[in-house]
């Protein structure tokens, strides 16, 4: 099995990458076909951060590379506006690296 690495993909209603209206319910139904997408490309879907009110999307994905990201977008038609292969900043991987005073 090839290393997965972190992606972040970006989707803004303001530049038609993130719909004009959606409801939760409607998100909920299209998010499946998308985590079918995502498995069909060897994508593993993590986290969505969303906000319906602003129009934005910001998709946490582990994947071999950023085109099999791309792939499970294409997969459901989903427009994206980057995406972007990133590491982690949590407490954990930056605080505890770093030499007791």
């Amino acid at each position: 099995m090839q290393a997965m690495r972190f992606f972040i993909d970006t989707h803004d209603r303001n530049n038609s990458t993130f719909p004009e209206q959606i409801a939760m319910e409607d998100f909920e139904k299209f998010y499946a076909l998308y985590e079918q997408a995502c498995y069909a490309e060897n994508v593993v879907p993590i986290r969505i951060h969303l906000s319906y009110e602003a129009g934005r999307a910001f998709c946490l994905n582990m994947a071999t590379d950023a085109e099999a990201v791309r792939r499970a977008h294409e997969r459901v038609g989903l427009p994206f506006d980057t995406i972007t292969e990133i590491t982690t900043a949590t407490p954990g991987d930056t605080f505890f690296r770093r030499a007791a005073a």
